[in-house]
């Protein structure tokens, strides 16, 4: 809907008047586009302080970005820590960075939604001549939206309600990223783990298969003994190539988690193992009653009810009158005196009486009205299926830690003795050293699968589960061929 003023002369001083006062509000309505991106980045900085223990920095200038890159190398002097590895993914990783800036281009999207069309002023010059005589017609145009004007306080609710749901996502976004950083240093440091165990292996090994050569040259063992020592050493240069492998894979994904450059990628240092247990597991109370209400997820659906339902009340209105248009006119010719009256337009629903765009926003109502309380019963579904998880995990690593792995010294403590009292051989020892070493590591598995499902229990109280599932499967154990029946 448009008001057009049209006049021979200039726009009177109260059109004028009331135009100042259409610009000033256009100018406040302006300035509120930074505004809303620094508030949807302070909510995203409030939840990485308060839930993920990292600042989070939107580096916007070469400075900033330089500063960045210095603290990230003064971190990388030392092994890096899982909190290390968080704070370089939200101050530093381009991949955090680009979507902070994916969501201020929403977000000035979302204040443009909001902001009146700027008034089009026309301008009009006719002549007519006719019988010798010239006629000037000249028409000035000054016109504005006025429905969209009647229309901006709910305008301005709705792009509020976006807003607010932009600020969520880009929290959650937050979220995903340290939850991904601190996943990658957990299998990145247990691969560290596990490669140093397949190398204990190895020398092991190489031992009984050592052994087993000197002891067939003096005609102490069979083909098949040896044999049977020198498939374990074969085998157990497999599995550390794969070992090996696997360590270089996950300490490039935790490279490319961090964002970190080449060089960075080179200084980055990873502690030798993972942090123990803790003394008890998180109670389950606290967290369900801290869950639902916190979840970042559960906080976007309400907005986007909210805002759909916002929506619908403006579509049942536009979606009929949505072109009226009503404006006052004054036109002045040569000779003639002004013509002063107003221009009604008023679309006639004959061939759309705005049934469908209604049908459309009602059906996205009640979509997200669904999506809401779906929303909810699965909250409370991966809350319960992370803590059931999580508490698994502990009681796997507990149980190795404190139950299999002591039984394993205990054994290999009273072979030894026997061993002294020659009751059973080096090969005996042996097969019993690697039955010990495959427990501690399997002991380690049980620890990295913990800490994994620590993690995925924290990104799922804040609302953004984990994408990757946690397996409570230990990693099989090597095992050899040479076992203490064969000799």
């Amino acid at each position: 809907m448009t008001t057009p003023f049209t006049n021979h002369d200039t726009v009177r001083a109260r059109p004028r008047k009331r135009l100042a006062v259409a610009a000033l509000a256009l100018l406040a309505l302006g300035g509120c586009a930074s505004t809303a991106v620094q508030q949807n980045l302070g909510l995203a900085q409030d939840v990485a302080s308060q839930r993920l223990g990292a600042p989070l920095k939107w580096l916007t200038t070469d400075e900033a970005r330089q500063e960045a890159r210095a603290d990230v190398d003064r971190l990388l002097l030392q092994p890096l820590s899982a909190a290390d590895a968080v704070r370089i993914a939200l101050a530093y990783s381009p991949g955090v960075q680009a979507l902070l800036s994916d969501a201020a281009t929403t977000s000035y999207q979302a204040t443009q939604s909001a902001r009146l069309p700027n008034p089009v002023f026309a301008f009009e010059r006719l002549v007519r001549n006719e019988g010798g005589e010239r006629e000037l017609e000249i028409g000035r145009a000054l016109s504005f939206p006025l429905l969209d004007l009647l229309l901006l306080p709910a305008r301005t609710r709705i792009a509020n309600a976006q807003q607010q749901q932009i600020r969520l996502r880009m929290a959650g976004d937050v979220v995903q990223a340290a939850t991904q950083a601190r996943q990658a240093w957990v299998r990145a440091v247990a691969a560290v783990q596990a490669q140093a165990y397949f190398e204990q292996v190895k020398e092991t090994a190489d031992a009984g298969a050592e052994l087993a050569r000197r002891m067939q040259s003096a005609g102490n063992f069979n083909r098949l003994q040896r044999a049977r020592e020198q498939v374990f050493s074969a085998e157990a240069v497999a599995q550390l190539a794969r070992a090996r492998q696997e360590a270089l894979a996950s300490r490039e994904a935790l490279v490319r988690a961090l964002g970190l450059n080449d060089a960075q990628a080179q200084a980055l240092k990873l502690p030798e193992r993972l942090p123990d247990l803790p003394a008890a597991p998180r109670e389950e109370r606290a967290v369900m009653q801290a869950a639902l209400d916190e979840r970042l997820d559960m906080r976007q659906a309400r907005a986007e009810l909210e805002s759909s339902a916002r929506s619908q009340g403006i579509t049942t209105v536009t979606s009929v009158v949505g072109d009226f248009e009503l404006g006052a006119v004054r036109n002045s010719e040569t000779g003639l005196p002004p013509k002063r009256g107003y221009e009604l337009a008023l679309p006639l629903p004959i061939f759309n009486a705005g049934d469908a765009t209604r049908g459309a926003a009602q059906a996205r109502y009640m979509a997200a009205v669904h999506r809401t309380t779906q929303l909810a019963v699965d909250a409370a579904s991966q809350v319960r299926e992370s803590y059931g998880g999580y508490r698994t995990a502990f009681d796997l690593a507990r149980h190795w830690r404190d139950e299999i792995v002591p039984l394993r010294k205990t054994i290999s403590d009273e072979n030894q003795l026997r061993y002294n009292g020659m009751l059973i051989g080096v090969f005996e020892l042996l097969a019993d050293a690697r039955d010990q070493v495959a427990a501690v590591a399997q002991a380690l598995n049980t620890q990295r699968d913990f800490w994994l499902a620590d993690v995925a229990l924290q990104a799922a109280l804040i609302g953004r589960p984990a994408t990757a599932g946690v397996s409570l499967q230990a990693a099989p154990a090597a095992t050899g061929g040479g076992s203490a029946g064969g000799h």
